[in-house]
């Protein structure tokens, strides 16, 4: 469904992706992990059509992403991303957030969108939250309602960057929960993350990225219960066991 093929990028002399290929098929979970700096985000944001690329070619479903196209609002529609920071609208309540993308990007009808929008906010526990305001919720909630929009556009694939390394360690329970369930339900997902415990039980591949390269990949219970590379090896023994 998602094909990455030789995909290099750089800003200014600093190339951060150097040649990455990889696919995901319809209804696969694919985790990213690496450090900092290693270029997972920004796979995620050339996939979605938020960063151009320099090199290589992404395409969704055969359809090539160029963010300099008519067509990378059609793919924007079907590949939705969830942010580290939740990016919502403050001065919109959670309902308002979740019904704005299917109102005026997908022309749905406002009592269609309103009707949806209930059933995504009740699906990740927020049934009661549809008139408040962002700032009356923790982040944990408040990452849920960027799950609820995200899914408002009924899209093939999500990207999820990162979704709870801003939150309190408590926080994050619930929000894992959420993503679990999507898994379950076959929802195509890319998530870049730190939780190696989620990756392990949910993620049905695992990459792991540093400087720019895939450096490892296989099955989640290979790469983080087995790993092959001395750099894979590292990297988990400092983030499974750190001092």
């Amino acid at each position: 469904m998602i094909d990455i093929r030789a995909l290099r990028k750089s800003y200014g002399n600093n190339e951060v992706i150097k040649g990455v290929y990889a696919e995901i098929a319809q209804g696969e979970v694919v985790c990213i992990i690496g450090p900092s700096g290693s270029g997972k985000s920004t796979i995620l944001r050339c996939i979605n059509g938020l960063e151009t690329y320099n090199e290589g070619q992404i395409s969704i479903d055969g359809q090539l992403v160029d963010p300099n196209a008519s067509t990378i609002k059609d793919i924007r529609r079907e590949v939705s991303m969830v942010f580290q920071r939740f990016n919502l609208f403050p001065h919109r309540t959670v309902l308002e957030n979740v019904i704005e993308g299917p109102i005026y990007v997908l022309r749905e009808s406002r009592a269609s969108a309103v009707a949806h929008a209930k059933e995504l906010l009740a699906s990740v526990g927020l049934a009661d939250k549809a008139d408040a305001y962002p700032q009356q919720l923790s982040g944990g909630q408040q990452q849920r309602v960027a799950i609820a929009r995200a899914l408002s556009m009924r899209p093939k694939a999500i990207l999820f960057d990162e979704p709870t390394s801003a939150l309190d360690p408590e926080l994050v329970g619930d929000v894992l929960d959420v993503m679990r369930k999507l898994a379950e339900s076959g929802m195509t997902m890319i998530v870049v993350t730190h939780e190696m415990q989620f990756a392990k039980e949910v993620a049905d591949r695992v990459l792991f990225i540093d400087g720019g390269v895939v450096v490892e990949e296989g099955p989640s219970k290979d790469v983080l219960g087995n790993p092959q590379h001395p750099r894979t090896k590292d990297f988990l023994s400092r983030v499974l066991h750190p001092m």
